[in-house]
């Protein structure tokens, strides 16, 4: 609904469609249906079931009306009629609901709009002069006009180091100070806290296309994703923990592969565990942010996880964030640190446990509830360092290995740091 643009689709189409459950409703649309031009025995008797019936077995209107009075869970409801309706139909719904919050979520499903009973023929001639508007409008899809598409994954060394922190704020900036058209992908399938920091449902999205993996295009990207703002859609899920993760990854790729074509930018955010048993997932991706803390473990979980990008993803970009430091109680001084992974570390976020408060307080992530803060600065710089690898002859400085040192590791005495045996 409200599909990418498909010519080849309309062969064969009718103009409009209605299926709405009384009587009075249709004395209301068939006059308004003909002063369209359209027939009004196509206005049906019927709402939403009958609609789903239908078009399984015909091909969908130009434009469609239907009814959701009959429909005990409409969102679900509507879930069925998206597989049945072909890409670009303009769908309507008819309801006698009067919520907010079903408006919003019917909107983001891929409803074009919603009117409530008892219809009017000024509120149906208004509403079927805009639909029309919309089909007729010329969808542009000029692959040469388009955006290079910068895909980016984020990758902590431990749990709780902030990847997801990351994740969101970058696709926030991505989205409003960029304005480009941006998917976050979170792939912490049972624990994900994408949508929580967006102060959003996560939905059923990304669990239906694991389930699924051939129903995954360009309609169902449209409907299964969550909206956050004008050019921010997140998949994400809540599985039960109860449920293991069944699936060989083929789901990820192909939803890597609709955002390419959708999008201008992808934000994965990618547990280690996720990167471990699916390492095909970054076989397009641009650049991997290694998110990290200054820590004896993350020292050497940062090593392991920069030596394996070396070999299996040569192609992408590593950059790496320091995160939550403070300078007088580091474990490790910046300097080793960096001797340990033979390389930079490329940006540090000061560490700021009130700014962390107000982001969660706000349901906002912490680049929008902290913009004038300095970790929300380095947020923004990291957001420039990402969008730069768009362009042509990114630095390559940043990623200097640093030579002359002995690797951390190797400073340690590992016997002296045991306790002393008892006698």
């Amino acid at each position: 609904m409200n599909a990418p643009w498909k010519p080849a689709a309309q062969g064969g189409r009718d103009a409009f469609a209605a299926f709405i459950c009384d009587e009075a409703a249709l004395d209301v649309l068939r006059p308004v249906a003909v002063e369209m031009g359209w027939h009004p025995e196509k206005c049906h008797k019927g709402g939403l079931r009958n609609a789903v019936q239908s078009l399984s077995i015909t091909a969908s209107p130009n434009i469609l009306l239907v009814d959701l009075s009959e429909s005990g869970d409409p969102l679900n409801d509507i879930n069925a009629l998206a597989e049945v309706c072909e890409p670009g139909t303009v769908v309507i719904a008819v309801g006698q609901v009067n919520d907010v919050r079903l408006y919003r979520d019917l909107l983001s499903s891929g409803i074009h709009d919603y009117l409530l009973k008892p219809l009017s023929t000024g509120q149906v001639r208004d509403c079927l002069v805009n639909a029309q508007t919309i089909f007729m409008a010329p969808k542009n899809q000029d692959a040469h006009a388009a955006k290079k598409h910068i895909s980016t994954a984020i990758v902590g060394t431990r749990g709780g180091v902030g990847a997801s922190t990351i994740a969101t704020s970058l696709a926030w900036l991505f989205s409003t100070e960029y304005k480009s058209s941006t998917a976050l992908l979170d792939l912490d399938i049972h624990f994900g806290t994408g949508a929580l920091a967006l102060d959003l449902e996560p939905g059923r999205g990304l669990t239906d296309a694991i389930d699924n993996p051939s129903r995954i295009d360009g309609l169902f990207i449209e409907r299964a994703m969550i909206r956050a703002n004008e050019n921010l859609a997140i998949l994400s899920a809540e599985a039960p923990i109860s449920s293991p993760l069944m699936t060989d990854g083929a789901a990820f790729v192909q939803l890597e592969e609709e955002f390419r074509q959708a999008f201008e930018m992808t934000v994965i955010d990618l547990p280690r565990n996720m990167l471990i048993n699916f390492p095909h997932l970054l076989a397009d991706v641009n650049v991997v942010v290694v998110a990290t803390e200054m820590t004896l473990a993350s020292a050497r979980d940062a090593i392991r996880i920069l030596s394996w990008l070396k070999s299996n993803a040569p192609h992408a970009r590593p950059i790496v964030v320091a995160n939550k430091v403070q300078p007088s109680l580091t474990e490790i001084s910046r300097a080793d640190f960096e001797a340990s992974i033979e390389r930079k570390i490329n940006l540090t976020v000061p560490y700021d446990l009130k700014a962390a408060a107000n982001a969660a307080k706000l349901g906002q992530t912490f680049a929008e509830a902290n913009r004038s803060t300095k970790a929300g600065a380095v947020m923004r710089e990291l957001a420039a360092a990402v969008i730069g690898e768009g362009e042509e002859g990114a630095s390559e400085a940043e990623g200097a290995v640093v030579k002359g040192k002995k690797s951390l590791l190797g400073k340690f005495d590992l016997k002296a740091m045991l306790p002393p045996k008892k006698k």
